[in-house]
């Protein structure tokens, strides 16, 4: 596996699009920070982090609307790969769907949202979009 946070994406995807209730992913600091970040948001329900000796884990509980059966995530989109890195500073920070999504950045104080890295006047990789 060359991507790691590509391969958390898709696992989330494919849950989504499948109607799974939970998502298992092998676990990684920087997967645990993005899940901590789709938890603030509202994305997800809950998780739970796992640590079987050299092994972790990571569980993720998926929201859906009670009546419709809706997924509060739509989309999942990778935006800096290994091939081609995507940066960027506070003036150019994108704005997913105008404000109503989420970027999550990796930037020199941590993985953050693209509110939080303006509000901290930083810039960073822009790792992936969610909304």
């Amino acid at each position: 596996m060359t991507d790691p946070i590509a391969d958390f994406l898709t696992r989330i995807r494919n849950a989504v699009s499948v109607g799974h209730k939970v998502v298992e992913i092998p676990g990684s600091k920087i997967k645990l920070e993005m899940t901590k970040i789709l938890k603030e948001k509202g994305y997800i329900l809950n998780y739970k982090f796992e640590q079987e000796g050299a092994r972790s884990n990571i569980k993720i509980a998926l929201k859906y609307h009670p009546e419709t059966k809706v997924s509060a995530i739509k989309s999942l989109v990778r935006v800096s790969k290994p091939g081609l890195r995507r940066y960027t500073n506070v003036e150019e920070m994108p704005r997913v769907l105008n404000g109503l999504g989420i970027a999550i950045l990796s930037t020199s104080m941590g993985l953050m949202t693209d509110k939080e890295a303006r509000q901290r006047n930083v810039g960073g990789e822009v790792l992936c979009y969610v909304y």
